[in-house]
């Protein structure tokens, strides 16, 4: 018989402690074996119980949830799955996300309450896929507010939108996508759009404060939004969106109702549009989505790229790619920007590319 996932409850509130206890026991497949009130005390539980996973807070005396994050990764690593009410602020979620939380959810709201148990599923499926994470390939980004770079006319510049990367990840891809953008150069005659799971509650917010560590123009994915050159369209996957033409012939974004694999139906569309100026590339993330939507890329002559199954946090997505053979390179995460450069350079030079 398997043993069963011990997680350890942090969260400053006893009724909240209390709440996500009973949610997490409800399953035959989970434990709390413990809870703490505060970041240092969550150091010595996790020292001394050796959690699977943990639940994590933000807002809690002594020692607060993004602090707790910082020394867990350092001291003794463990998938951390953080709920919070301060989903609003995109200062948190973004530096929580960066310092490497296997998610970030909105915590419920109100007291033991409806609102609670109607995230009962979510919450359990969060802890379920955290606890298979490589905790070794969590790392950290190193970023820089943008107005502290130098020489900023080496970060913007417009240029023709000639080609459409798009990338495409589920849980654990944020922190990626952070790293990713914090290197790759703006000055590309590309529109990026990155496809990834997070909450729409913490979306908005989150994207505003990327924003501010790229020299991309980093926006949230809007439906009917007119790509534009050195702008990056972040999505949740709790959504579908695709690639249109609207009737002035412009490229655009379409935002509908969720579909059970969004990068597919993203990939493929674009390749439609783009043809053998597409890029598709496939982060860390769990599942098969995305190798259908590689295929039509590669048949409009298109470029697939894949982060390599070794540096991934979770390699499901893009081992599932590579088996097919749909794969056109396999690169290592901290090489994946020049390689992106590469490519487009090297499409946008080419007399034969259409």
């Amino acid at each position: 018989m398997a043993e069963k996932i011990k997680v350890l409850v942090v969260d400053d509130a006893s009724f909240m402690v209390k709440a996500i206890s009973e949610i997490l026991n409800s399953d035959p497949d989970i434990e709390v074996v413990g809870s703490a009130k505060n970041g240092q005390l969550a150091l010595e539980q996790i020292k001394a119980l050796k959690p699977d996973v943990i639940t994590l807070d933000v807002d809690m005396p002594v020692m607060d949830g993004i602090k707790a994050v910082r020394h867990i990764m350092l001291e003794c690593p463990v998938p951390t799955v953080m709920l919070s009410s301060l989903f609003s602020n995109g200062a948190i979620s973004f530096e929580a996300l960066r310092l490497g939380v296997v998610d970030f959810l909105p915590k419920p709201s109100g007291a033991i309450s409806q609102d609670i148990h109607n995230a009962k599923q979510q919450i359990i499926k969060r802890i379920k896929i955290a606890v298979s994470v490589n905790i070794h390939n969590i790392h950290r980004v190193k970023v820089q507010p943008t107005n502290e770079l130098n020489e900023l006319e080496n970060y913007y510049g417009f240029q023709n939108l000639e080609h459409l990367l798009l990338l495409g990840t589920t849980l654990g891809g944020p922190n990626t996508s952070i790293r990713l953008f914090s290197k790759l150069s703006p000055k590309l005659s590309t529109a990026a759009i990155v496809v990834q799971e997070i909450s729409p509650k913490i979306l908005s917010a989150f994207v505003e404060e990327f924003d501010k560590y790229s020299g991309w123009n980093i926006r949230e994915a809007i439906d009917g939004s007119i790509l534009e050159s050195g702008v990056c369209y972040i999505a949740s996957n709790e959504y579908a969106t695709t690639i249109d033409v609207n009737e002035n012939n412009e490229v655009i974004l379409k935002l509908s109702e969720a579909v059970k694999k969004p990068l597919n139906k993203l990939f493929s569309s674009a390749a439609q549009i783009f043809g053998d100026h597409t890029i598709g590339v496939l982060l860390t993330g769990i599942g098969n989505d995305g190798s259908e939507g590689f295929l039509s890329i590669k048949e409009k002559l298109g470029v697939t790229i894949a982060q390599k199954s070794d540096t991934c946090v979770y390699p499901n997505l893009v081992e599932c790619a590579v088996e097919k053979g749909l794969v056109d390179r396999v690169v290592e995460e901290s090489n994946l920007a020049n390689e992106i450069e590469t490519v487009i350079n090297e499409r946008t030079n080419d007399p034969s590319s259409s």
